[in-house]
């Protein structure tokens, strides 16, 4: 017996999702990692008032934002 061959779709081969990036997302990355770099060096330098808020920022804001937009 011959082998049958298997019946081709003319649909084409499902494309991975990929993460495209903006400019927007790049700043506002940029902009969060920026702050969060500064919130850390504020705290180990004794700020117990700025440093937490350029954290939640950084945390809560800007880099959910990054990745979301």
């Amino acid at each position: 017996m011959a082998r049958r061959k298997k019946p081709t779709s003319s649909r084409p081969p499902p494309k991975r999702a990929s993460l495209r990036f903006s400019r927007v997302n790049l700043m506002l990355g940029g902009a969060g990692l920026i702050t969060l770099a500064l919130g850390y060096f504020l705290l180990a330098q004794g700020s117990i008032t700025v440093a937490p808020i350029l954290l939640v920022l950084s945390y809560v804001v800007l880099i959910p934002l990054a990745l979301i937009l």
